[in-house]
């Protein structure tokens, strides 16, 4: 996001905070923020209306306000004016916030039930297990599959085996309307990451970690970066050796396979 719309999303978390502080229906919360988001995703005039920076942040708060009242709680409500009121940089930028704070209050439900790190547990694992099977992952990302079809693939193969917000968060994923499959998995774990106050670490080995090496990596990666670091695991045969770590967007690659190619690439340079 650029400059303008990281400010109204500083500005609209702290309502966010405020209410899922509260002693309030999370999930209901969760829904009815992405009843709004699909609401103003899918109306072209309605998200120029809300995204105009010529216009005053009262007068946008009115609209949220009129359009929403009576349709969605009050403190749905209210955080969909609170984020209307905002400048933001682009339409898209108040869309996907509306989206991500809806998320949000689903994981914040998890948190208070004491299965945030299931869910975010669950959901990687659900990601990899759609990436690496071809079937699966042709039903969930073929965009020209009924998204109710989508839906139906993720609970018969998720409900009773997972927390009931890992299931929404992936049906959510595979029925977006914009965003891949995997990269709304993984926007999801990022806020799950953030909620905990922690960064996560996507590890890749040829073979499992024994749990002495988890510990040791996951305090050696702690002490680098200052702060609590989750580990996701994957185990890949085709790195032959080594490790790769990543951070967001920082890569640490030392696999055999990646010193492999970059002597293949000197030697034909």
């Amino acid at each position: 996001m650029q400059g303008a719309s990281r400010s109204a999303l500083a500005e609209s978390r702290g309502v966010l905070s405020q209410v899922l502080d509260q002693d309030s229906d999370r999930g209901r919360l969760g829904e009815e923020l992405l009843q709004v988001a699909n609401l103003v995703g899918g109306n072209a005039v309605l998200r120029r209306a809300l995204a105009d920076p010529s216009r005053e942040g009262g007068e946008k708060a009115e609209l949220a306000n009129r359009l929403l009242a009576g349709k969605v709680s009050e403190p749905a409500q209210r955080i969909a004016a609170t984020i209307a009121s905002q400048r933001w940089a682009s339409e898209a930028d108040l869309s996907a916030t509306l989206e991500a704070f809806g998320v949000e209050s689903f994981l914040a439900q998890a948190e208070a039930e004491g299965r945030l790190s299931q869910v975010e547990d669950e959901l990687f694992r659900f990601g990899r297990i759609v990436d690496g099977t071809g079937e699966l992952r042709s039903a969930l990302t073929d965009r020209r599959a009924p998204a109710d079809s989508k839906a139906q693939v993720v609970h018969r193969l998720l409900d009773g085996r997972s927390a009931p917000e890992t299931v929404r968060l992936a049906e959510l994923a595979a029925t977006h309307r914009s965003t891949r499959f995997d990269h709304a998995i993984d926007g999801y774990l990022s806020i799950a990451a953030r909620r905990q106050e922690q960064l996560t670490a996507t590890i890749t080995t040829a073979v499992p970690l024994s749990g002495q090496h988890r510990e040791r990596l996951t305090s050696a990666l702690g002490q680098q970066y200052g702060r609590a670091v989750r580990i996701n695991e994957v185990v890949d045969p085709t790195v032959v050796g080594g490790i790769r770590v990543a951070i967001g967007d920082e890569v640490i690659d030392g696999t055999i396979l990646s010193r492999l190619d970059e002597a293949r690439r000197k030697m034909i340079s």
